[in-house]
């Protein structure tokens, strides 16, 4: 069991750390072509922020969009490419962290974490070429949908879950299948901690063992879905760089120092928040597009 896991995070450690040189060169690139500003305070920030309470398990899309769009930081075109590539790093450190010290079925990790993967290169080659008003309609109804889990998880509807640390025979098809589903959707700007955590809960695991793997699959499938994002120049590299930045200390203060807040209150706000933004989005996309 430990060298399954000190191969799982050696593998993931790769993988963060060849997304980081390949982005570093085509920040590199559009540097040299002036089209990279360095990210300002307001970017480090909401990256600090977002990836700190992100790493409690609130969930970072729905509190990031509404930042971004607060702050006309970025075109709504390249909010789910910003997200996913601002993002990558900051849940790579989480999931090292999680994957090291909460308990869990190696087998199943894998499993779960091989099936976002997939659902993200399909949901990538897509979303990378979506135009401004599908961005809109699709970011804003899965803020929607975010909305009414949290509100679920608010008001205490959401299953407890069992004790089981791993999946096995159908259960395990099943958590695959809507973990494949889960990776697709990450990258329209759908949070994956949210609904993962209801999934392996009606599975019948314990609610501990959702952390390393809703952390684990965005830690993989985020890197590996940034690329087609990256390569297309469909996100704001000035702010997924603040992202990135920000949200790496704001994700080691969370872990190791803070580690609990009082979640249900702050569930609260976050779902005003991604109501917010929900509506927001809803409201632009329903309104002729001048730039298309």
């Amino acid at each position: 069991m430990q060298l399954e896991k000190a191969g799982l995070l050696s593998l993931l450690c790769v993988v963060g750390a060849g997304f980081a040189v390949l982005w570093g060169r085509a920040l590199r690139r559009a540097a040299r072509g002036g089209r990279v500003e360095w990210p300002g305070p307001l970017h480090l920030v909401v990256g600090l922020a977002t990836d700190f309470f992100d790493t409690l398990g609130i969930g970072s899309f729905a509190t990031t969009t509404t930042a971004l769009r607060l702050g006309r930081l970025v075109d709504d075109r390249v909010v789910p490419g910003t997200l996913n590539a601002g993002h990558a790093l900051p849940t790579v450190v989480q999931a090292l962290v999680y994957i090291t010290i909460v308990r869990v079925d190696m087998t199943t990790l894998v499993v779960m974490i091989g099936a976002a993967v997939a659902g993200s290169v399909l949901g990538s080659n897509v979303v990378s070429l979506w135009p401004r008003r599908v961005v809109r309609l699709a970011v804003g109804s899965a803020l929607v949908v975010a909305s009414f889990v949290m509100l679920a998880s608010a008001l205490g509807r959401l299953p407890s879950g069992g004790d089981a640390l791993a999946l096995d025979g159908k259960r395990l098809a099943v958590g695959a299948l809507a973990n494949f589903a889960l990776g697709a959707l990450m990258t329209a700007g759908v949070g994956l901690y949210g609904p993962c955590m209801i999934l392996v809960s009606l599975l019948g695991m314990s609610p501990s063992a959702a952390f390393p793997i809703m952390m684990g699959s965005c830690a993989f499938l985020m890197p590996v879905a940034s690329v087609q994002f990256v390569r297309r120049g469909a996100y704001d590299a000035r702010a997924a760089l603040g992202l990135a930045i920000g949200g790496i200390p704001g994700v080691l203060v969370a872990a190791f120092i803070v580690k609990a807040l009082p979640i249900a209150a702050l569930r609260w706000l976050v779902l005003v928040v991604a109501a917010y933004a929900a509506v927001t989005l809803l409201v632009a996309a329903a309104k002729p597009d001048p730039k298309q």
